[in-house]
C-alpha cells in the first residue's frame, strides 16, 4: 500500500524574469512530511512531468517512494554511498492540466517552459542560500526527467527546442507514452510536431560519429501498460524506430521483475510494486561524485535493463564470466556428491545431511552436442551472495591447483567443507546469484504472479558461457531439515525448443496443438512466428500435469514473450489464459535498423521435469479479445472513414440533382450508394490494402543516402518511416478484409447519425411550429404559402458585417474551431426553418432545399469531432485566466468558405443546377474526399477539415454563379436593398408535383 506525506514548496522566485509562462505554469519542490522536510536543495535533481490534463501532484508516490528508501535503505549502504549514491530532490510542475494531446502548440509551450526551469533548478545548486549540498561534491549539470503519458514527450521535445542548454538532460524516464505517434491527429500542429521530434531524434542517431550525435548521452526508457491501457494504445510507447538498443529501450510493465502485471493509463504512476522498482533504478543510477549527477551512458544502460528486463531475454548480459574467482571451496576427496554427466539434480529438502553439503554438477565439454547446451538451475529459495548465511549458494568452480601448504588468501571466501579428511578437493569458484533473476511463484494456491508469494530464483547460461568451468558447485547450507527444493539441469537447445511453421490462416481456423513428451527439459521454448499481430487476442490452454507418488515441485507456468519490444507475461498455476501482445500494430513506422522479419510470439513453459508425464497445449483465436483489440486500435477511424461514405451520398446526390432537378434525399442517395458505388469503393480500398501490406513487408530497397545511411554508400536501403501511414496502416495482407469490415461499420454509423440528425431537427421543426403558433402567427392558404418566401432575410448589411466580424475574431483572437462551432448550430437552425416550411407548403423547391442543408449538417457534423479538441483547449485556457491571444488555428482561409456557405443557406437559396461539363469537377472533388478520408484519413484526420473547406467553396461558387455582380449591386446591398434578393427567391419556388 502507497504511504505518502506530501509537501510543496513553490520556487516563487521563478517568474517572469526568467520566463513567459510564469502566470500560468508552477514548478514544485516535493518533500516527505516527517522524512525530509527542509525546502533546500540536497540531492540529485529529478524532474516529474505531468501528461495530458495531468497534475503536478501525481508525483507523490514516486517521490515518497524515494524519500522512505533513501532514509531506510540508502543512507545506510556504506558501499552505496562510496559508490556516488545521494538523496533525490524530487521536483513537478504545474501545467494547469493542460491538454497536451490535442494541440501541438501547447506541447512546445510547455517544453520551452521546462527547459527554463531546468536551467532555474540547476541554478538553484549554486546559490548556498536555496542548497545544503556538500560543497566537496560537483554542482550538478544535468536533470533526470520522468514523464507520464504525454510528458514522456514534452521530455523529448525538450532536447529539440532553442532554448535547451546542451547536456542538461541526460536521462528520460517515460510512462504509457505514445512515442511513435499522437494519440489523434485531428490538429496538424500535433502532427507536425511529431515528425519534427522523431525526425530530430533519428536524424541524430544516424550520425557515424558520436561527435556530431547531440543525444549521444542520452538514454530513453520506455515503460508501457500493455493491454490494461485503454487510453494510449501502448504500442505507441515503443522506441524501435526512435532509438538505438544502445540508447534506450521499450518495456512492459508485466516484464519488469517483481511487478509481473499490466497497469491502466493512471495506475502506472501510483502501483505499489512498480513505484518500489522506479525509485530504486533512478538510486541505481546516480553518481554524485559526477558533474552529470549520473553513471555513464553505457553503465546506466546496464543498470536499467538488470532493474526492467526479466533476464531470460537472449541478449540478457551475464556476469559470471566477467568476474574473478572469490571463494575457494574445499570439498572431501572420497565425496559422493558429483552427479553423473547428463543426469538432474533435484533436491526436495534442504539440510538433511545436517550439515552444509555441495552437490557438483559436471559441466559438459563444449563438443559434445552440436545444436548447443544451456545450464537451467530453479529454487524456491533466494541464492546467497558470497558471504551470506541463507540455505542455496551456487557457484561455477574450477580445480584450482593448490599443493599443501600454500596460502589460500587470495580469494576472499574460503568454505571448508572437507571435515576432518585429510584428503581434499579444493576449486576457485564464481558465485553464481548475481544473475539471478527472479520468476513469479507457481503453486496450487497461486492465481496471480504478483499475489506476494516470494519469487522463485532462476539461473540459465549457455554453455559458451560457462565452458571455462568444471562444475556447477550447488551448496546446500541448511544445518537443519527445512523445506525448499532446487532443480538444477544441463539440456539440450534442441530439446527445449520447439519451431512451429504453421500459417497465420490455419493458426486461426484450426487452431495449434501440441503434445510435450514426458522426458523434456524443465523449461521448453514453443515458437509461433506466424503469431506477430497486435490485432488478435487468443486463448491457451495447458493440460494438467500428473506426478504420481511424488510431490510436485511446482505448478505448470507459462512466460509468452516477445523479443522485440520487451514484452513478457506471465501465467502461474496456469490451465487457462488469455494471450495477447503487441507486436506488429497497425500504422507503426519500420525499427530504426530497418527491416527484419518478425520472430513472433514465444511461449516457454516451466514445468515440474520430475513428473515424467506428457503435457497438451492447446492456443486458439479468442474472437470476443481479437474485436476488442481491432477497437482499441482503430478507434479514430470512425472520425474518418464515415466521411468516405457521406462522400460518395453527396456526390450521388448532386449527379441525380444535376441531371433531374431533383435533390433527393440522403437516406435515399444512401440506399443507391450502398447498392452500388460503395461497394465498388471498398474493392478498390481492399486492393490496395493488400498492396500497401506487401510492400511495407519486403526489404527496403537500395538508395544512394537514406535517413538512416549508415555509411553513406548508394547500396543501403532507405527506410521509408511513412510506409505504413495509408489506409489502415496495417503490414500483413492477411487483414484485407478489415477495409470492407470497418466500410460496413462506417455505413451503418451513417445511418444512425442520419436518423439522429432527422429526429433533432423535426424535434425542432415541432418546436419551431408550436412557438409560432403561440406567437399568433396568421395562417395563410395553401398557395399563399407557396409563393411566400421561406425565410425572413436578415438584412444583407447585417450579414456582411456579422460574417466579417466572426473572421475578424478568427484571425485574432478566437480559433476557427469556434467558428465551425457556431456555423454547425446556425446549419441546424436552418435545417429546422427548411423541414417546417417544406412540410407546409409541400413544394419540391422547398423539398429540394431541406435536403440539400439537410446533407450539407451531416457532412459538417462528420467533421465537428476533428475541431472539438483544439476548442476544447481554448476553452480550458479561458478557464485557467490564461487570456494571451490563442496562439494558432487562426487562419481565416479556414473557415471563410463553411462560413460563406451557411450565411447563403440562410437565405433558403437553392444551390443552382450545373448541366455543363462544370459538373462534373463537383463529383471528383467529392469523390477524391472519399478517397482521401479512407487512405490518409486515419493518419492525416486534420485535413479532412480543410479537404471539405475545399467543398464548401466550390459549393459557395456555384450559388454566386447564379448571382450578377457589379458595384452597384454591392452597394445596394451594403445600403440594404433586399427586392433583389427576395424576388430571386421568390422565382426560385416551384409546386412540388
Amino acid at each position: 500500500m502507497s504511504r505518502m506525506a506530501p509537501a510543496f514548496a513553490k520556487l516563487s522566485d521563478f517568474d517572469t524574469e526568467h520566463t513567459r509562462f510564469a502566470s500560468k505554469y508552477s514548478t514544485y519542490l516535493y518533500r516527505e512530511a516527517g522524512v525530509d522536510e527542509d525546502t533546500k536543495v540536497k540531492g540529485v535533481p529529478v524532474l516529474f512531468i505531468p501528461g495530458n490534463a495531468g497534475s503536478y501532484r501525481q508525483v507523490r508516490p514516486i517521490a515518497a517512494e524515494a524519500a522512505y528508501y533513501f532514509r531506510d535503505v540508502v543512507q545506510h549502504d556504506k558501499n552505496a554511498l562510496e559508490a556516488g549514491a545521494s538523496n533525490v530532490d524530487f521536483f513537478t510542475v504545474d501545467f494547469n492540466e493542460d491538454i497536451t494531446a490535442f494541440h501541438g502548440q501547447t506541447l512546445l509551450d510547455q517544453a520551452e517552459y521546462l527547459n527554463e526551469a531546468v536551467a532555474y533548478i540547476l541554478s538553484m545548486y549554486h546559490d548556498h542560500r536555496r542548497s545544503s549540498r556538500n560543497p566537496d561534491l560537483p554542482d550538478p549539470s544535468s536533470v533526470i526527467l520522468v514523464g507520464h503519458s504525454m510528458g514522456g514527450i514534452v521530455a523529448r521535445t525538450m532536447l529539440t527546442m532553442p532554448n535547451y542548454q546542451s547536456n542538461s538532460i541526460n536521462t528520460i524516464i517515460t510512462m504509457s507514452a505514445p512515442h511513435t505517434r499522437p494519440p489523434v491527429s485531428f490538429d496538424s500542429d500535433i502532427v507536425a510536431t511529431y515528425k519534427q521530434i522523431n525526425d530530430y531524434w533519428r536524424d541524430a542517431y544516424s550520425q557515424q560519429w558520436a561527435n556530431n550525435n547531440p543525444l549521444w548521452h542520452v538514454t530513453l526508457i520506455s515503460i508501457a501498460g500493455g493491454g490494461l491501457d485503454t487510453i494510449v494504445p501502448s504500442d505507441y510507447a515503443s522506441l524501435s524506430s526512435l532509438v538505438p538498443e544502445t540508447h534506450g529501450f521499450t518495456v512492459f510493465t508485466s516484464s519488469i521483475p517483481d511487478v509481473w502485471t499490466g497497469m491502466d493509463h493512471l495506475s502506472i504512476l501510483w502501483c505499489d510494486q512498480f513505484r518500489k522498482v522506479l525509485a530504486r533504478s533512478i538510486f541505481a543510477v546516480i553518481d554524485v561524485n559526477r558533474p552529470s549527477q549520473t553513471k555513464p551512458r553505457a553503465e546506466r544502460m546496464r543498470i536499467f535493463k538488470k532493474w526492467y528486463l526479466p533476464g531470460l531475454e537472449g541478449t540478457a548480459e551475464k556476469i559470471l564470466p566477467q568476474k574473478e574467482p572469490t571463494t575457494l571451496l574445499t570439498l572431501e576427496d572420497n565425496s559422493n556428491s558429483i552427479i553423473a554427466q547428463g543426469k538432474r539434480l533435484t533436491l526436495r529438502h534442504f539440510g538433511r545431511s545436517k550439515k552444509p553439503t555441495a552437490h557438483l554438477l559436471p559441466v559438459p565439454p563444449p563438443h559434445k552436442n552440436p545444436s548447443g547446451m544451456q545450464f537451467t538451475l530453479m529454487t524456491d529459495q533466494k541464492l546467497d551472495e558470497a558471504g551470506e548465511t541463507g540455505k542455496l549458494e551456487v557457484m561455477f568452480c574450477s580445480v584450482f591447483p593448490l599443493q599443501a601448504g600454500q596460502s589460500a588468501t587470495l580469494f576472499s571466501m574460503n568454505m571448508d567443507l572437507s571435515g576432518d579428511s585429510s584428503g581434499s578437493t579444493r576449486l576457485a569458484c564464481k558465485n553464481a546469484a548475481v544473475d539471478a533473476t527472479h520468476l513469479p511463484a507457481s503453486t496450487r494456491t497461486s492465481r496471480q504472479p504478483f499475489d506476494g508469494s516470494a519469487p522463485f530464483s532462476y539461473l540459465q547460461y549457455d554453455l559458451e558461457d560457462i565452458a571455462e568451468h568444471q562444475f556447477v558447485a550447488i551448496v546446500d547450507k541448511a544445518v537443519h531439515p527445512t523445506p525448499g527444493w532446487v532443480v538444477a539441469e544441463f539440456s539440450d537447445v534442441a530439446e527445449s525448443g520447439i519451431q512451429t511453421n504453421l500459417s497465420l490462416g490455419r493458426l486461426l481456423t484450426s487452431g495449434l496443438h501440441l503434445i510435450l513428451p514426458s522426458r523434456r527439459p524443465m523449461m521448453t521454448d514453443v515458437k509461433i512466428p506466424a503469431l506477430h499481430s497486435s490485432l488478435l487476442a487468443y486463448s491457451l490452454e495447458v493440460g494438467k500435469q500428473a506426478c504420481g507418488d511424488e510431490e510436485q515441485l511446482f505448478t505448470p507456468f507459462v512466460r509468452q514473450y516477445l523479443v522485440e519490444p520487451h514484452e513478457s507475461k506471465f501465467f502461474v498455476n496456469v490451465k487457462r489464459a488469455d494471450v495477447n501482445l503487441h507486436g506488429i500494430a497497425p500504422f507503426m513506422p519500420p525499427s530504426l535498423k530497418g527491416y527484419s522479419a518478425p520472430e513472433g510470439l514465444s511461449l516457454q513453459l516451466f514445468a515440474d521435469p520430475t513428473c515424467g508425464t506428457s503435457i497438451d497445449i492447446t492456443l486458439k483465436v479468442d474472437v470476443r479479445g481479437s474485436l476488442g483489440k481491432l477497437f482499441m486500435r482503430y478507434r479514430t477511424v470512425l472520425a474518418a472513414f464515415p466521411v468516405l461514405v457521406v462522400a460518395l451520398v453527396l456526390r450521388k446526390q448532386f449527379g441525380v440533382y444535376d441531371e433531374t432537378g431533383v435533390f433527393m434525399s440522403f437516406t435515399e442517395a444512401l440506399d443507391l450508394c450502398l447498392s452500388r458505388s460503395f461497394p465498388a469503393s471498398l474493392l478498390i480500398l481492399s486492393l490496395f490494402s493488400m498492396s500497401f501490406a506487401r510492400a511495407s513487408s519486403l526489404p527496403p530497397r537500395p538508395g544512394s543516402s537514406g535517413f538512416f545511411s549508415w555509411g553513406g554508400n548508394g547500396t543501403e536501403p532507405v527506410v521509408d518511416y511513412r510506409q505504413n501511414d495509408l489506409l489502415l496502416g496495417s503490414q500483413d495482407a492477411f487483414f484485407w478484409f478489415l477495409v470492407p469490415m470497418f466500410g460496413i461499420v462506417s455505413a451503418g454509423i451513417c445511418v444512425l447519425i442520419n436518423y439522429a440528425a432527422l429526429t433533432l431537427t423535426h424535434i425542432f421543426a415541432l418546436l419551431y411550429s408550436f412557438l409560432s403558433a403561440r406567437a399568433g402567427w396568421t395562417r395563410y392558404d395553401d398557395r399563399r404559402r407557396a409563393a411566400a418566401p421561406p425565410f425572413a432575410h436578415s438584412s444583407p448589411r447585417r450579414r456582411v458585417v456579422t460574417t466579417s466580424l466572426l473572421l475578424v475574431l478568427v484571425s485574432t483572437l478566437i480559433p476557427y474551431q469556434f467558428a465551425y462551432l457556431v456555423a454547425c448550430i446556425v446549419q441546424i437552425a436552418t435545417c429546422t426553418r427548411a423541414l417546417r416550411f417544406a412540410r407546409e407548403t409541400r413544394s419540391g423547391a422547398h423539398f429540394n432545399f431541406y435536403n440539400y442543408a439537410h446533407s450539407i449538417l451531416i457532412i459538417m457534423l462528420w467533421i465537428l469531432p476533428i475541431n472539438v479538441p483544439v476548442l476544447v483547449v481554448w476553452i480550458h485556457n479561458l478557464a485557467v485566466h490564461w487570456l494571451t491571444p490563442f496562439s494558432s488555428h487562426h487562419n481565416v482561409l479556414s473557415i471563410m468558405p463553411f462560413i460563406l456557405l451557411v450565411e447563403t443557406l440562410t437565405s433558403g437559396r437553392m444551390i443552382p443546377r450545373i448541366t455543363s461539363r462544370i459538373r462534373y469537377v463537383t463529383s471528383i472533388l467529392l469523390f477524391s474526399l472519399a478517397m482521401y478520408a479512407a487512405i490518409y484519413g486515419m493518419t492525416y484526420a486534420y485535413l479532412l477539415h480543410h479537404l471539405v473547406n475545399v467543398v464548401a467553396a466550390w459549393l459557395v461558387a456555384l450559388h454566386f454563379s447564379a448571382s450578377s455582380f457589379s458595384i452597384s449591386g454591392i452597394t445596394s446591398m451594403l445600403e440594404g436593398d433586399e427586392s433583389a434578393d427576395d424576388a430571386a427567391t421568390a422565382d426560385s419556388i416551384k409546386k412540388r408535383p
